[in-house]
Formats: structure tokens, C-alpha cells, sequence
């Protein structure tokens, strides 16, 4: 083998390569984007999407319910 043709076919050695790893990260990235398609989990209370207002849906939550005065009202935003 001549120099020359050494040269070609490691050309195309690191070519193949390099394609083919190019491949693969195409594959990996599409896998992961199908798999996540931007799923979200809340932590909003049940049944609460129906309330007419928001105190009405506070008030209906029974993680919020306590012994505290319901007259007087707070919000942080």
C-alpha cells in the first residue's frame, strides 16, 4: 500500500466516525425528546379548578383547614 492510499482510508476512517457518532447523538436526543414532552406535575389541590373564587377554593381545602380565625385573609404572590 502506497502512502497515499493510507491517507485515504483514514480519512475515511475518522470520517465514518464521526458520522456515526453524530448519528447516534441524533437518535439519543430525539429519544429524550419524545420521552419528556414537557410533563409538569402541581401540587394544587384536588377539585379546586371549579371553585367560583379563590377564597371559595381555600376555603374548601381540607390541608388548609385549621382552628384559625377564617375572618382574616392572606396572600403571598
Amino acid at each position: 500500500m502506497t502512502p497515499k492510499t493510507v491517507d485515504i482510508a483514514v480519512i475515511a476512517g475518522v470520517i465514518t466516525a464521526v458520522t456515526f457518532v453524530l448519528v447516534v447523538l441524533l437518535f439519543l436526543m430525539l429519544h429524550y425528546m419524545y420521552r419528556h414532552k414537557g410533563t409538569y406535575h402541581t401540587n394544587e389541590a384536588k377539585g379546586t379548578e371549579f371553585a367560583e373564587s379563590a377564597d371559595a377554593a381555600l376555603q374548601e381545602d381540607p390541608s388548609l383547614q385549621d382552628a384559625g380565625d377564617s375572618s382574616r385573609k392572606e396572600y403571598f404572590i
